[in-house]
């Protein structure tokens, strides 16, 4: 087989199909984790744990729900919502009074959050492996590609990610992003003009909270739900946010697609050592840029 038909085979395009949908989980879970770095400056580490928790309550309201489609539309509402009154109690009760301390301190301190939320989850659903059945209306398969074909899910997250992209772009765009983009600068200076900035800064942790669990939901039919879910996308996480640019959402985007599409292409080009491609080409990234591929907010 030459190139140029590898290059249109059908193979090939399924794993770009496939990666693309990983990048669209990735990049909503990312995109509130860079949010929160660029107007909060925490290195937020139990954000993976909110997308776990977001997870586990889809499997709750799932289960409740008899595996139903209506199931999963709550559980696309409700896990968030569930998700972002922990992040509301979490912040207004600790964050807002250390935004002023030294990172290394904010690292250990989301740290031992991230301890505390892995307990709760193995007190509240045990340490078995859930799962959540995709929605009806989603399953099956499509033909795509030549014939071959795709999960009709995966079809819908990729109809979910610009929806997200262009939700996050609206908001930096209303008064409230504005202000956030300004606190983030110059917080005092927004204080000093009679602005709450305590509340601007809980509004956009409570929208990156929200995001992670959002992502969790998504993910959940497409994988396994269980305890230790959140380590591992986590340190994918700040890789993504770190090559994109830090807080930069639209180098979340960039990162994603990196990492999504380098960890399905490699499976294909290597099986045995495909987990390896997403961290050389992040190696690769910052041997050429350093400081990531878009500006750093930091």
């Amino acid at each position: 087989m030459s190139w140029f038909d590898w290059l249109l085979s059908p193979d090939l395009l399924n794993q770009i199909f496939m990666g693309l949908s990983r990048t669209v989980i990735l990049f909503i879970v990312t995109s509130g984790l860079s949010l929160i770095l660029g107007v909060l400056r925490i290195p937020n580490v139990f954000h993976g744990s909110l997308y776990m928790i977001g997870a586990f309550i889809a499997f709750t309201i799932s289960k409740l729900s008899g595996g139903s489609d209506l199931g999963f539309l709550l559980a696309l509402i409700g896990a968030p919502l569930g998700v972002g009154l922990i992040s509301l109690l979490v912040e207004r009760c600790l964050f807002q009074f250390l935004y002023e301390r030294e990172h290394l301190m904010l690292i250990l301190f989301t740290f031992a959050f991230s301890l505390v939320f892995a307990d709760m989850v193995k007190f509240v659903w045990g340490t078995d492996f859930k799962s959540v059945p995709v929605p009806s209306v989603f399953s099956g398969f499509i033909p795509l590609f030549g014939g071959s074909p795709v999960p009709k899910y995966n079809v819908f997250l990729l109809a979910i990610g610009p929806i997200v992209a262009i939700g996050l772009w609206l908001l930096t765009k209303t008064k409230i992003g504005k202000i956030a983009q300004a606190a983030a600068v110059d917080r005092e200076m927004v204080g000093a003009v009679g602005i709450n900035v305590s509340w601007v800064f809980a509004s956009v942790f409570i929208i990156g909270c929200l995001l992670a669990a959002f992502g969790g939901v998504l993910v959940a039919p497409t994988v396994g739900v269980s305890l230790g879910m959140d380590f591992s996308l986590v340190m994918e996480g700040f890789l993504i946010v770190i090559i994109g640019g830090l807080g930069n959402i639209w180098g979340a985007l960039v990162g994603s697609l990196i990492f999504g599409l380098s960890q399905s292409l490699g499976i294909l080009i290597w099986p045995q050592f495909g987990v390896l491609f997403p961290y050389l080409a992040v190696i690769a990234v910052l041997l050429v840029r350093p400081k990531g591929l878009l500006r750093s907010t930091w």
